[in-house]
């Protein structure tokens, strides 16, 4: 819940509607306004899919050291000087930790076992973000991570990876894929009620992953149980379900950028 970061930084302020600030060694201005200047766009893409901001402020802090990964607290983002490096390279990271704002600050996982619930969501969330920001779409970062997954060993149970597994990609992955799944499932309109309303409803509480079969049932009908206990409590990897025309839904609202960026 808590983070501390103590050194010499600057502290800027990006966005009043949730507080967004910046805070920085100065050698590395540069490279943050370069990385960061997208984040209040992040921000409203994800208040739209998921609802509002769950904190009364955010703040992403660059240290002057390298990280081994991008960590964040309720209401923070961390990065290394080593992920911030002028030309986007991990903005992918940028969008999955706000996500974690939603998915992991405000609602939380009562047992480690159904972590997916946090790190499914949040790199959902850059599929999302990519697909909104004029990149590849949702769906086809699915197709491409579906293919690397089902090369992988089968032997992966998302609703209970153990602790050996509970941060292996695949969990991350397959979460996503899960909620691809889902939406591909149900359509736009009740997916992204789905999302909103377990935001809603549960926020500032821990949760399972029972909580959200329950609520998937009673947003989609009982049929939707039969799809989430193949991702979730099947080892072998489902296939993704035909949807839209060819199969890949259509945009939560028109693309925030029109320039075609290269899919990351």
């Amino acid at each position: 819940l808590v983070a501390l970061q103590i050194g010499r930084y600057v502290v800027e302020r990006v966005a009043t509607a949730p507080p967004v600030d910046l805070v920085y060694p100065r050698a590395l201005e540069a490279r943050v306004h370069a990385d960061l200047a997208d984040v209040p766009r992040m921000m409203a893409v994800f208040e739209e899919a998921f609802g509002p901001y769950p904190h009364p402020a955010y703040t992403v802090v660059v240290t002057a050291d390298d990280l081994e990964i991008p960590l964040e607290a309720q209401g923070m983002g961390v990065f290394g000087a080593n992920h911030i490096d002028g030309a986007g390279s991990l903005e992918r990271l940028v969008a999955h930790e706000l996500a974690h704002q939603w998915f992991g600050n405000s609602v939380g996982v009562t047992l480690w076992r159904h972590i997916w619930l946090n790190e499914g969501f949040a790199c959902y969330a850059e599929w999302l973000w990519s697909e909104r920001s004029g990149g590849a779409s949702a769906h086809q970062k699915a197709l491409a991570h579906h293919a690397r997954l089902a090369s992988l060993p089968q032997d992966l149970l998302l609703a209970d990876p153990g602790p050996d597994d509970m941060f292996d990609d695949r969990v991350y992955k397959r979460g996503a894929l899960t909620l691809q799944a889902l939406r591909l499932t149900l359509g736009d309109g009740p997916f992204f009620t789905l999302l909103r309303e377990w935001m809603s409803r549960h926020r500032g509480r821990s949760v399972g992953t029972d909580d959200f079969v329950a609520l998937a049932e009673e947003i989609a009908g009982p049929e939707v149980r039969t799809l989430l206990h193949a991702w979730l409590f099947e080892t072998t990897l489902p296939e993704l379900p035909a949807g839209g025309a060819p199969g890949e839904p259509a945009p939560l609202t028109a693309p925030l950028s029109t320039t075609p960026r290269s899919p990351r």
